[in-house]
């Protein structure tokens, strides 16, 4: 072999070690993209944890919000008042939010009264149940554009309804969960003046016990659409997913008439409820 060719050699193998190398570090790169991408892509879009307060502030009268009111995670809870988690359907919410208002980054304690009341459009985002009174929330918007939107957030301790549709529009729960409840949503179902309403809920957790994700009032024209359900402990699948009923305006306990998709109502597949 010449000296010529076998520094033709000993330069082709340094190319090939360095390309080997950088090869390596853009894989490593790439794989390691790819790790951190799957992590925080979890299968569950709502919080895996409960938040910790920062700080806490006891609220013995309503507070009224227009326009944006961020708690920084502070923990409020009722009292005087205030000061009860009954079912006392008279009773008044900790925070009452007017038309367009935001309620944001909010944890409610105990007692939790009638939690937030929205008049209008609202939203609520990053708000926090710690133990459901009456209802975590009432929608009571009388005009058929109203919006109503839950982002993110969660309730538990809820021995009836935790989200209260009693006003026109629409209702979309994202990213929530909700632990140890009766209904998720619920479309009033004898209230004295009545309207249709339309409900969406899409990428929520619910753990088990509880007994209905949404239940809504056929006869006046409403409908629940349901995505990315996903029921935590309930394997024998006794919590209800979509329940239908024949409302009234009279005060009567409404008539139930049937659960799960249909189709017109009830708006989803089998394939968009999960249970592990």
């Amino acid at each position: 072999m010449t000296a010529r060719v076998e520094q033709r050699l000993r330069h082709r193998r340094r190319v090939t070690g360095r390309r080997a190398v950088i090869g390596g570090v853009s894989a490593l790169a790439l794989t390691g993209a790819a790790i951190v991408t799957t992590s925080m892509l979890g299968s569950a879009g709502a919080a895996t944890t409960w938040p910790e307060a920062r700080g806490s502030k006891a609220v013995s009268s309503t507070i009224s919000v227009s326009g944006t009111y961020d708690g920084k995670l502070t923990k409020f809870y009722g009292s005087g008042a205030l000061g009860t988690s009954g079912q006392d359907e008279d009773q008044g919410p900790v925070f009452e939010l007017a038309d367009g208002a935001v309620l944001k980054n909010v944890i409610i304690g105990t007692p939790a009264a009638d939690g937030v009341h929205c008049l209008g459009s609202c939203t609520l985002q990053n708000v926090w149940w710690l133990d459901v009174g009456e209802d975590a929330a009432s929608f009571k918007g009388t005009s058929s554009s109203a919006v109503y939107k839950v982002y993110g957030g969660g309730a538990k301790g809820a021995d009836d309804k935790v989200l209260q549709f009693n006003g026109a529009g629409k209702l979309v729960v994202s990213k929530f969960r909700v632990e140890n409840f009766g209904k998720l949503v619920r479309s009033c179902g004898n209230c004295k003046k009545q309207f249709k309403r339309t409900v969406v809920i899409d990428d929520v957790d619910v753990t088990a016990p509880g007994k209905a994700i949404v239940g809504i009032n056929t006869n006046y024209g409403d409908t629940a659409s349901l995505r990315h359900i996903r029921v935590h402990g309930d394997t024998k699948k006794k919590i209800k997913t979509c329940v239908r009923f024949e409302g009234n305006s009279t005060g009567k306990e409404p008539k139930e008439l049937g659960t799960g998709p249909d189709g017109t109502s009830c708006r989803f597949t089998a394939s968009d409820v999960t249970y592990d």
